[in-house]
């Protein structure tokens, strides 16, 4: 058995358990470093071959804090439904680590960074077409049955923006008043999801977990979270973006192009396009509560402070509902109290 020599300055106790159980394997590895980590409390590691310069990727998910069961069982699914996802090449469920094959170090947001317009639109059509493929895939094919996107979940998430965005992060106590107009617009999103017709969902389909690939472009990364849920979801995801922010008619064409695929491809999607706009919309602001709230607990709760620069992109997605749709204003009115601004109200829908 060979194992691999970790520099001091990567040394802990989790890569060294990894690279004893490399050791273990029949492939002979040469050296390790950081590949990425991510929100959560997984890591992983690039492993370069001994043999002929190839490189593999370790994922360290430290039980019980996570569980690589759920990637397993969705990367079976979707490689059955042929969406492009990393190989498994050998698995440690106990000890949550797993030899994965590497899809390169191009992300799809640091390509899109400095694209020309004809490459981004190419990796934006790449990535609808592999949504609508995603999304073709029967989820009961899965092995072990996926859970559904429901009220109780709808709402846990969206319970994470008062607690963490508002109450930890912005420190402010709501009025009686506040809280009530929040609970109705709760209460109108969650209805507002349940009402759409269901797929499967991957539920971070953006950009930076989609992988710039030679072949069978975009590689889909980051899907362990899988669950049955609304058909607008996942193109929420991609077209306001945690990280990329769009003009308003580059949005609407591409969802226009990602909703005219579906519909050929038999999804179900609203007949009317203004109707899927809209949810798309609303669909997006339950998300864009979520990941406020997601962001700011990130900072307070796991020290990880680079997630909060980007609130300001998802408070002005907040504001854009707010302006766009009257059953949404009192989050522009709370946002004015937060920021001290005043908003400019101009309802469409």
């Amino acid at each position: 058995m060979q194992r691999i020599n970790i520099p001091p300055a990567q040394a802990d106790q989790r890569l060294a358990d990894a690279t004893d159980w490399l050791a273990t394997l029949d492939a002979r590895w040469s050296s390790i470093e950081p590949a990425s980590a991510d929100a959560s409390f997984r890591r992983y590691f690039r492993v370069r071959s001994a043999n002929d310069d190839s490189t593999a990727i370790v994922m360290d998910a430290p039980p019980p804090k996570e569980d690589v069961r759920p990637f397993l069982n969705i990367s079976r699914l979707l490689a059955s439904g042929g969406v492009n996802v990393p190989a498994v090449y050998a698995a440690d469920e106990a000890r949550g680590l797993l030899l994965l094959g590497d899809l390169g170090n191009t992300t799809y947001l640091r390509a899109l960074t400095d694209a020309a317009d004809g490459e981004r639109q190419r990796l934006f059509t790449d990535a609808i077409t592999t949504l609508v493929q995603l999304q073709q895939i029967d989820p009961a094919q899965a092995e072990v049955p996926l859970a559904r996107y429901d009220a109780a979940l709808l709402r846990r998430e969206i319970d994470l923006f008062p607690e963490w965005y508002l109450g930890r992060h912005c420190q402010i106590e709501l009025t009686n008043d506040e809280k009530n107009a929040l609970e109705r617009i709760y209460a109108v999103l969650i209805a507002g999801a349940l009402a759409q017709p269901t797929v499967l969902v991957h539920r971070d389909y953006m950009p930076r977990n989609l992988m710039v690939t030679g072949e069978r472009n975009p590689g889909v990364l980051d899907y362990q979270d899988a669950v049955i849920g609304p058909v607008s979801y996942d193109v929420a995801s991609l077209m306001r973006d945690a990280f990329l922010s769009w003009e308003e008619p580059q949005i609407i064409d591409w969802v226009a192009r990602y909703w005219d695929r579906a519909r050929k491809a038999g999804l179900p999607v609203r007949e009317d396009f203004s109707e899927f706009y809209r949810e798309f919309e609303w669909m997006g602001l339950q998300r864009h509560l979520k990941v406020l709230g997601i962001f700011a607990r990130i900072n307070y709760r796991d020290g990880k402070p680079h997630y909060l620069a980007d609130t300001p992109r998802f408070v002005n997605y907040v504001r854009h509902a707010a302006t766009r749709y009257q059953a949404f204003a009192p989050l522009g009115s709370l946002l004015d109290r937060i920021e001290g601004t005043a908003t400019k109200v101009g309802y469409t829908f």
